[in-house]
């Protein structure tokens, strides 16, 4: 018999009575039936349920072992009587009869229970993480992101990509987020920096002649914690190709991503989720903003936002009007149904706006089809009518209205569609819906620095080419950049790149750089265009993001194994941390306090 098990937690079954067996494992749960002692064993297949009598040596030695201690147990095992079966554990028909207990570690006391689900503070969590994984729910989280890598993994080979390797210390890069640097000892005063991603490197693969590269790669930003994305590192499915169109790129990626949410979706009422046919509905940047009030729209919510500007300029309801005049729009959002809440709901609604900053809200509640509320009655009834005919309201429906400039009115807008389709229980269940949002615009206008920017990738190809950058008005220009989204949460950046020295000379131009600055600052590849790049593209779908739907878990530390808080530290290893000084003089640097730091 082996040394420590003949069967995992999880493998037991009715079939196996009246063999013997040896399990090992953690002491799960414990109790004690009145001279009968009924021990939970655990691994990380499963558990199965351990029996001890009064007055043998297993009694003994499992009634003084706290939870979490690790045991081997070897018995008989037993068929349960029909009535104590337990249909819920796929180990549920059997019991072990313990007959030799042996202890391989001895838990103290514990600071955070393993049993159950109950929520415990994330600083305790975080710290003692190593238990936290014991849960079951953090376990099952963990595998499903480790099965949902090597099915990404099979699908993209199958699709035709070859994974490769790209450096994971690389240069500083002036574009993006901060970087995390690394001191070179053997260069005093020179540093390398962590990849903000593999951007570079991936197409320089292409440039050097590989076809379909792609990699579960580790990113690496100096930025805050955000629910959606972990501070320090992230993984991407980082992926590029060769001699593509937009349309190429969206055709390869898209049946590895329905597929994997396919294979491991989640259910809601005992029905799997419904995920989105291929290909995936395409909405342009101008549109999202205009519909939706963001570029990540869920999908799941069926209010759409209406530009009701002419409606309001040069009425009778004077704030929007002089409003209007100075360049601002109104944005209107339906609430179905809204007019048979009461008035609080809309009183609410403006209050809920203020909070968050914004001036407020204004409204208009229809009863039986009679309009209510100030603008209604300052606006005039044929406007009324226009704007209730443009929404398509019902007679009891209700709108909200955001006026602002374009950005700002968009953004209000998206955030309170949002909150009136939860609050109205508008958000369809079991389903993950994707698209693609496209037609980004190449360019925009910086308010603080008082100069035009790149708004996206600035290694995209715009759309036009050198044509449009020499012929248009830069805010004008669209590039071939694409955002993938899944029920408002965006997955992945990615663009048809810019493969033309001539062409991203001229697009840097317009941002502000000099032919010297590109030369400088972005060496590698520029140069490697010189020497004949193919027209190619890519994206990079977020792992963690996947998984984080996948598991329907609405913070994405849930789905990272070791993740720091939100502070980017990491608790139960204390970094970052100081070293000492003979290390700093190696590296030939020296730490220098914050201005104003005592």
């Amino acid at each position: 018999m082996h040394a420590y098990r003949t069967h995992t937690c999880a493998a037991l079954r009715a079939e196996d009575a009246g063999t013997t067996a040896r399990l090992s494992g953690w002491v799960h749960r414990k109790r004690d039936h009145g001279g009968v002692l009924f021990v939970d064993l655990r691994d990380h297949y499963g558990l199965t349920q351990i029996v001890a009598n009064t007055g043998s040596e297993a009694f003994d030695i499992l009634d003084k072992l706290r939870a979490e201690s690790v045991v081997t147990i070897t018995g008989d095992v037993v068929a349960r009587a029909p009535e104590a079966v337990n249909p819920k554990m796929p180990t549920g028909a059997i019991e072990l009869r313990a007959a030799d207990v042996t202890v391989q570690s001895r838990a103290d006391e514990l600071p955070l229970p393993v049993a159950g689900e109950a929520d415990y503070p994330e600083e305790i969590r975080l710290k003692y993480r190593y238990l936290d994984l014991r849960r079951e729910r953090l376990h099952r989280n963990i595998m499903l992101r480790s099965n949902v890598i090597a099915s990404l993994r099979r699908r993209m080979i199958d699709q035709g990509f070859t994974e490769f390797q790209t450096p994971i210390l690389t240069a500083s890069s002036p574009e993006g987020a901060r970087d995390f640097l690394v001191p070179s000892r053997v260069h005093p005063g020179k540093f390398y920096a962590l990849p903000q991603a593999p951007q570079m490197f991936k197409q320089l693969l292409m440039v050097a002649g590989f076809d379909r590269y792609f990699q579960i790669a580790p990113c690496f930003r100096d930025e805050d914690a955000r629910a959606d994305r972990s501070p320090g590192e992230f993984y991407q499915l980082d992926f590029e190709m060769s001699f593509v169109t937009q349309d190429d790129v969206f055709a390869a990626i898209e049946p590895v991503l329905a597929g994997v949410f396919v294979e491991f979706t989640g259910f809601v009422d005992g029905k799997p989720k419904i995920v989105t046919d291929t290909p995936f509905p395409r909405i342009a940047y101008a549109e999202s903003m205009l519909k939706y009030g963001n570029d990540k729209p869920d999908l799941r919510n069926p209010l759409v936002i209406e530009d009701v500007t002419e409606h309001f300029r040069g009425s009778g309801f004077g704030i929007f009007a002089r409003m209007i005049e100075s360049g601002a729009v109104v944005r209107a959002v339906p609430a179905p149904g809204a007019g048979l809440k009461a008035r609080s709901f809309f009183d609410g609604m403006n209050d809920w706006a203020r909070a968050e900053g914004w001036a407020g809200l204004g409204y208009m509640n229809f009863k039986s089809g009679e309009p209510g509320g100030p603008i209604a009655k300052n606006l005039g009834p044929e406007r009324v009518a226009a704007i209730v005919a443009q929404l398509g309201l019902g007679p009891d429906d209700g709108v909200f209205f955001a006026a602002d400039k374009p950005l700002k009115a968009a953004k209000l807008a998206g955030l309170a569609r949002t909150k009136v389709g939860e609050d109205l229980g508008l958000i369809e269940q079991g389903v993950f819906k994707f698209c693609w949002i496209v037609d980004f615009p190449m360019f925009e206008y910086d308010e603080d620095a008082k100069k035009l920017d790149f708004s996206h990738n600035p290694f995209s190809m715009p759309q036009g080419e050198l044509e449009a950058l020499e012929t248009k008005d830069p805010l004008d220009i669209l590039a071939y950049q694409y955002d993938i989204v899944c029920n408002g949460v965006e997955l992945s950046s990615g663009a048809i790149r810019n493969h033309r020295p001539e062409i991203m000379y001229k697009a840097f131009e317009i941002a502000g750089y000099s032919q010297a600055d590109v030369d400088r600052d972005f060496a590698g590849m520029i140069n490697a265009f010189k020497f004949g790049a193919p027209p190619h593209g890519g994206s990079a779908p977020g792992v963690d993001r996947i998984v984080m739907l996948l598991a329907d878990e609405p913070n994405i530390r849930e789905v990272v194994v070791f993740p720091m808080n939100q502070k980017a530290e990491d608790l139960m290893m204390n970094a970052p941390s100081a070293v000492p000084v003979k290390s700093l003089r190696e590296l030939h640097i020296r730490t220098v306090e914050p201005i104003g730091k005592a």
